[in-house]
Formats: structure tokens, C-alpha cells, sequence
């Protein structure tokens, strides 16, 4: 084979792979990747705080006895509607009555002593005015005297703290409410004591519910007593409670301290303000806290945003790779092209996020798929809008053919 032969080969090779390369270049610049998309909404956004917790009463009052006695009659049984005063719990009483009876004795003895006391000192002064008893006579008649009535008055409180004794063998309601939990039988002991309580019954006011709710520490120092909550109890589907924020712990509780999975949180007591009859106490729900209202703002859907390395411009030039700093973007779709746009963010909800700048309403902007937002899209990149509802029309179409 001659040299100018082999010349014409290896031209030909090398303009073979030039073409294959254009070719490839072109398909590549040409691809048309298929979105979503919405527009840029204005409108109110309102941020939340979640946290989750269980329904309970308000006003929860524990029964408990303040003397020690058997339990000789309940009144009443779990769920029953109690009056303020109404009477709940009868306990032996045989020994107070008896105490009673003794203190009631005492006083009757203490007003004879003290009335015979008082006689003689009369008697005793009449005749230290006629000269006829010593002033040490006077005195000491004086003294007996004051000791009768002090005797009368310890008389007395014994009496009245054996009436008070003997009024706690009848256990009344506190309050208008429900009970809601009955811990003693009757034929058992109630032990009352200053230091522990041992608790007969609950009565809780049912009308006014509330809900305890941990809140992640991170989350809580957005939450402000009064902010508005909405409310989702698991036992109660498609219902929507609402709620205000009436109290935040101010001492956090840890689960798992020093471990990985320390979690650390804050209970938040949310009011409920809706009126419902199915609630319970101990159901649990999730809550989610307004902790922020921001009206006439724009918004996109959560998803259009992602992170996208900045452009390097000339005062970057020598700035490392490690350095690259990621800005938040939107894909704007201009005429099957999509443009990359810088945006600044602030507040967002579930599903919408604000747009501070960058954007304008009713701008077009690419809101699927997740790959295609995340990986596929580059500045300039050619795009097809997919319709939205196409797939559940050709389905409709479907089934009407069957």
C-alpha cells in the first residue's frame, strides 16, 4: 500500500469520527426532556410547627380520702354525670361517730367545770370585798377559772375536728364533670394520707378538652402562647379540630439522653375550641401550629426549588472545587426552553413555598419530575410540558372502550 494511500485512510477515519462526534453532539443538545409544570401563585402562606400528643380534660380531679376508712358505698359507676356536691363515696364512719360522741362529752364537761368555776369566783370575790377572803384566794380562784375556759375551748376543737373527721367519711364531687375512672371497690380500704394520694375516682369536665403535644426543641421557639392550631385525632378520620396554643413547658423532656436516639422535646398544651362529642381522653392526634401568616406573597410548590452550584464569574476563577457554593433556583419554561433563575425564599407550609425574589405571578415554572428538576435539567435545556390530566384521560377513554 502506497504512503498517499495510507493518507487518505487515516483521513477518512478521523472526518468519519469528527462526523460521529457532531452527530452525537446534536442528539445530546437536541434531547427533549418531559415536565410539569404550574405557575407562580400570589396569595397568603402560613408556616407550621407539628408535633404530635393525646387528648385530655382540662379540669382532671383526682378523689382521694383524707382519712383512712373501708369504702362502704360507691354512688356511682364510670361514665356517670356528676353534680358539684353530689355525694360519690360513703366510708365507715362507726369510728368517728364515736370519736364525736366523746368530743361532744368533753365539751359538756368543760362548760360544767368552766360554770362552776366562774360560781366560785364570784362567791370568792364578794367576800374579798367584805374583807372576808385574801387576794391569794381571789387569785387562785381567778386561775381555776381561766383554766376551765381554756379546757372549754380545747373541748371544742376536738369537737369540731371529730366533725370534720366524720364529714370526710362522705366523699362529694368537686365539680360538674363525668367520671372517668373508678381505682377503688367497695369493701377496700381508703387510705388517706398527707403525703400520698390514694385516689378513689376521677372527675373530669369533658366540655373543655385539651391537648398535650411535644414539640421538637428546634421547632418550639417559633410558638407563641395564642397562636391558632389546627388538630387531626386518629380516631376521628376527616374531621379537623381547632385549637389555641394556652401553654409551652419552659423545662424540656429528653428520651434517651446520651444515645443516638436522644430525642429532646417540649410539651405544648393546645385548647381545643372546637365542640365535639366523640373526644376522649387519651386519644392521640397531631397538631399543627400557625406559627407565622404571610399574606400576598408569591409561592411555588415545594418541589420547584433546588439547589444548583452558582455560575463562576471572573473573580472566581482560582477559587478551588471544594468551594463551590449551591444557591437555591427555579426552572423557568420560556417557549420549550428552560432558563435557570436564582431565587430568594422565606416561609413555607406542607406544600407551598414563598418566593421572595426571582420570580414573577403567573411566571411558568417546572414542577416535575423530581429527576428531572434534581438531575436532568441544565440552562437552556430543550422541554415538552406534559398535560396534566392526560394519563386519566386516555384511561377514561380506556374504560369507556371496554
Amino acid at each position: 500500500m502506497s504512503r498517499k494511500l495510507k493518507v487518505i485512510i487515516g483521513l477518512v477515519i478521523v472526518a468519519l469520527i469528527a462526523v460521529m462526534v457532531i452527530i452525537n453532539l446534536k442528539k445530546s443538545r437536541g434531547k427533549t426532556i418531559e415536565v410539569s409544570t404550574t405557575l407562580v401563585e400570589r396569595g397568603a402562606l402560613t408556616k407550621t410547627v407539628s408535633g404530635s400528643g393525646y387528648i385530655q380534660p382540662e379540669i382532671d380531679v383526682q378523689i382521694s380520702a383524707r382519712i383512712s376508712a373501708e369504702i362502704i358505698k360507691i354512688h356511682v359507676k364510670e361514665g356517670d354525670i356528676v353534680q358539684k356536691g353530689q355525694l360519690l363515696v360513703e366510708l365507715d364512719s362507726q369510728v368517728y361517730e364515736a370519736v364525736k360522741e366523746r368530743a361532744q362529752s368533753g365539751v359538756l364537761s368543760a362548760q360544767a367545770s368552766l360554770k362552776k368555776a366562774e360560781a366560785d369566783f364570784r362567791r370568792i370575790e364578794d367576800l374579798f370585798k367584805q374583807s372576808l377572803a385574801s387576794q391569794a384566794d381571789l387569785d387562785a380562784m381567778e386561775a381555776t377559772k381561766l383554766l376551765a375556759q381554756s379546757q372549754l375551748r380545747q373541748a371544742e376543737a376536738s369537737l369540731r375536728e371529730a366533725q370534720d373527721n366524720l364529714n370526710k367519711t362522705r366523699l362529694t364531687a368537686p365539680m360538674h364533670g363525668v367520671v372517668t375512672k373508678l381505682n377503688k371497690e367497695e369493701g377496700e380500704i381508703a387510705v388517706g394520707s398527707q403525703f400520698q394520694a390514694d385516689p378513689v375516682m376521677t372527675v373530669s369536665d369533658l366540655s373543655r378538652m385539651e391537648v398535650l403535644s411535644e414539640i421538637d426543641e428546634n421547632d418550639v421557639v417559633l410558638v407563641t402562647l395564642g397562636d391558632t392550631t389546627k388538630i387531626e385525632v386518629d380516631a376521628i378520620p376527616d374531621t379537623i379540630l381547632d385549637g389555641i396554643v394556652s401553654e409551652i413547658a419552659h423545662e424540656a423532656t429528653t428520651r434517651g439522653r446520651g444515645t443516638q436516639e436522644q430525642v429532646t422535646n417540649f410539651e405544648v398544651k393546645v385548647a381545643v375550641t372546637s365542640k365535639i362529642d366523640q373526644l376522649r381522653p387519651g386519644m392521640s392526634c397531631t397538631v399543627d401550629i400557625s406559627t407565622e401568616t404571610r399574606h400576598d406573597v408569591l409561592f411555588v410548590p415545594i418541589q420547584c426549588v433546588t439547589m444548583r452550584e452558582d455560575k463562576p464569574d471572573s473573580t472566581q476563577k482560582n477559587r478551588n472545587d471544594g468551594d463551590d457554593k449551591k444557591s437555591e433556583v427555579v426552572f423557568v419554561v420560556t417557549d420549550g426552553i428552560a432558563s435557570v433563575v436564582p431565587v430568594e425564599t422565606g416561609i413555607s407550609d406542607d406544600t407551598n413555598i414563598e418566593i421572595v425574589s426571582g420570580l414573577a405571578e403567573e411566571q411558568e415554572v417546572v414542577s416535575g419530575s423530581y429527576k428531572a428538576i434534581s438531575q436532568e435539567l441544565k440552562d437552556g435545556s430543550q422541554v415538552k410540558v406534559k398535560k396534566a390530566g392526560a394519563e386519566n384521560e386516555k384511561r377514561t377513554s380506556d374504560q369507556e372502550r371496554d
